[in-house]
């Protein structure tokens, strides 16, 4: 029984990450279009985009660290093949997220005309980084998951 409510707990807060990071896609993917399509213009983001992705990225850290701090990963099943399709979701769940950092760095910060203020700048920093790391955590949380479905089942064997 133990066994099976921990498999819930870990479903439901693998199903809230999921959710969360979809929705941080769904929100960031327009933004991070025009930011491509307009490198080294200034882009302004809705507050009310800002706060559906801040709240986004705090429930995907919190069902994140309640996961960590509380409830065992659960493997549905153990299979080496449907392991490494779990591991490869986890490296594609982060593409966004670099891509995102680079066009940000690398690409449109050093052809901004002016420079924003010295704490727009921060909190915008503040805000990539919370989305960032919540794209990290939820890429940890699928490695974990892919680890522990190509676990093999341990086997009893006899004694002779």
């Amino acid at each position: 029984m133990i066994q099976r409510t921990g498999g819930i707990a870990y479903a439901t807060l693998l199903a809230g990450q999921t959710g969360a990071a979809s929705a941080l896609f769904w929100i960031m993917f327009p933004i991070f279009h025009e930011i491509v399509t307009h490198l080294g213009e200034r882009q302004e983001m809705a507050a009310s985009l800002q706060i559906a992705a801040l709240c986004s990225a705090a429930f995907l850290h919190l069902c994140y660290w309640t996961r960590v701090r509380w409830v065992p990963v659960v493997a549905p099943f153990h299979s080496v093949f449907l392991g490494h399709v779990c591991a490869f979701l986890s490296r594609v769940s982060f593409f966004f997220g670099g891509a995102l950092f680079s066009v940000l760095f690398f690409r449109h910060l050093p052809a901004l005309d002016a420079l924003p203020s010295f704490s727009s700048t921060v909190w915008s920093a503040v805000e990539v980084g919370i989305i960032l790391f919540g794209l990290y955590c939820y890429s940890r949380e699928l490695d974990r998951l892919a680890s522990a479905i190509e676990e093999p089942i341990p086997c009893t064997t006899a004694k002779q």
